[in-house]
């Protein structure tokens, strides 16, 4: 087929319309894939399997190409579809074709996926500092993180009271730098200079009281 135009609702454009189809050549209208989302919303699996067969190329492909992660694309994919299999029920084709509701969904839990990544990259920083130990860990390696985790403590007291504040909002309650400017009224600019500032400070206090023990 050379355009899915040919739907009753014309609503898709050629490539995507290509893509849903797969190895069909034959068109799908508009009503069809309503029909079926319908169908998943009345926890019906094989129009489930069918809606994945037809549209799991192009998720992942939008996945991927906001995530740029193979294996989190993979796993963001099959999120998309199971919250389909739980929303299905709730979708209107007032608001828009099922391709798009599909596109949505997959859009959204990418744009997740990267700011939980995100997030895990910058709390690594302090957190890696603080990590509690294996009790089946050897118990000298046990000691030393335990020492570690009270040079972070103290470390993190000794910051200004601006400074621990937005430590404690972007790594403790895992927020982003705009999370953590809004919930605190504070410009983001400020936000991100405070914690560059008190990350400088911490990496140089504990390197600093490790180098004494």
């Amino acid at each position: 087929m050379s355009s899915a135009a040919s739907s009753k609702t014309g609503n898709a454009s050629p490539a995507l319309g290509q893509l849903l189809l797969g190895r069909s050549q034959t068109p799908v209208s508009e009503s069809e894939w309503v029909e079926l989302v319908h169908r998943i919303g009345q926890q019906d699996q094989i129009a489930l399997q069918v809606l994945y067969d037809r549209t799991n190329r192009l998720v992942f492909t939008l996945v991927m190409r906001i995530t740029a992660d193979r294996e989190a694309a993979e796993e963001v994919t099959l999120d998309v579809f199971h919250e389909i299999w739980q929303r299905a029920s709730t979708y209107d084709p007032v608001n828009g074709t099922v391709a798009g509701w599909i596109m949505n969904q997959a859009r959204s839990r990418a744009c997740d996926r990267v700011r939980f990544d995100h997030r895990k990259k910058r709390s690594g920083n302090v957190l890696d500092l603080v990590a509690v130990p294996d009790a089946a860990e050897d118990p000298l390696h046990a000691v030393q993180l335990r020492e570690r985790q009270g040079l972070v403590r103290n470390a993190i007291e000794n910051l200004s009271a601006e400074e621990r504040k937005v430590v404690e909002c972007a790594f403790f309650s895992d927020l982003t730098h705009q999370e953590v400017a809004d919930q605190l009224n504070q410009p983001l600019g400020t936000v991100k200079t405070r914690i560059r500032s008190a990350l400088a400070k911490l990496r140089h206090a504990v390197g600093r009281e490790l180098k004494e023990l």
